[in-house]
């Protein structure tokens, strides 16, 4: 509770909110079509022949044209005109969500991030349908647009039939603006977080560093991914660093500037001793003191309390 002036029981109010629908099951406007296919590709850049000449789509087992997979959130997106005259039905829990974040005060929203999963191809001829349900209301979060929580929520897109062709995570952070139109202070640009390197970031939370160690032929490998370079084996595990390196090279980096750093740029890449390097930022030394092979250690930047990074700054000096 945050003493913003909720009501009792305004937690359990949102709580209940996990799993209850937003919207219900609503077809899109019209059905997949080649000639929305086509101004899609061309906005996009996409010169991908699947999407546009039937035979080059069947020349790859295909029984035609298909559309970008990236499309099936645009087949069921209402037009403007559309957003600001009432669905069908009358109200919704959407705007019951919305509400109730709003008498706790968090008035605003920004988009965090979004996942797709696809189940197949869709083809012109396709008619499909979404529906919305709620994930997880978080517990009040702390973050640097002020205090907030983060609403995740489940679209589930079906074809004709009902059977699942996609589903999106599409998450929100429902926050309380600056009091007196203050700034709130500028978040340091989110990292892109996928399967592949979330232990890293989580690791980091923890102040662990970890390095991503194929189980295949153990070789150390970073930045992280899914398939080992060396023997090709999709296993993997982790190991923790001891956090001292070198400074393998540096920049001096004065443009772009951004309201969370502060300009100069000191960007490294820093070799450990495990033999794996990251590019990352170095504190505790003018940018004039920094050499390459100079040695250092590890560090941890709480840019947030959503967001912990590694950093470096010079190792001690051994006494004579």
């Amino acid at each position: 509770m945050s003493g913003y002036g909720e009501q009792p029981g305004y937690e359990e109010r949102l709580r209940a909110f996990t799993g209850r629908e937003l919207r219900a099951t609503a077809p899109a406007q019209d059905p997949v079509n080649q000639p929305m296919i086509r101004h899609w590709a061309e906005a996009m850049g996409d010169t991908n022949p699947v999407y546009t000449d039937a035979e080059a789509a069947r020349a790859t087992g295909r029984a035609g044209v298909v559309a970008p997979a990236s499309m099936v959130q645009a087949w069921t997106m209402r037009g403007y005109a559309a957003t600001v005259a009432p669905r069908p039905g009358g109200p919704d829990g959407f705007g019951d969500l919305v509400a109730l974040l709003a008498e706790g005060g968090y008035t605003s929203v920004v988009a965090t991030d979004s996942e797709f999963t696809f189940l197949r191809e869709l083809a012109p001829g396709d008619h499909i349908a979404v529906r919305e349900t709620v994930e997880s209301v978080s517990a009040e979060k702390r973050t640097g647009l002020g205090p907030g929580r983060f609403v995740t929520t489940l679209k589930t897109y079906t074809d004709r039939d009902g059977a699942t062709v996609a589903t999106q995570r599409w998450r929100t952070l429902r926050f309380r603006p600056a009091p007196d139109g203050a700034p709130a202070p500028a978040l340091r640009p989110r990292p892109a977080v996928n399967r592949d390197n979330a232990f890293f970031f989580e690791g980091a939370r923890r102040h662990r560093l970890l390095i991503q160690r194929c189980t295949g032929c153990a070789a150390l490998r970073h930045p992280p991914g899914p398939c080992c370079p060396g023997c090709g084996s999709l296993e993997w595990d982790t190991v923790e660093a001891t956090g001292h390196g070198h400074v393998y090279s540096f920049v001096v980096n004065h443009h772009p500037r951004h309201p969370a750093f502060d300009s100069p740029y000191l960007v490294a890449v820093v070799e450990l001793a495990e033999g794996t390097r990251l590019i990352t930022n170095l504190t505790g030394i003018a940018a004039d003191e920094v050499t390459v092979g100079m040695p250092v250690v590890l560090d941890w930047l709480d840019a947030d309390p959503d967001l912990t990074l590694p950093v470096f700054r010079p190792a001690p000096t051994e006494a004579p």
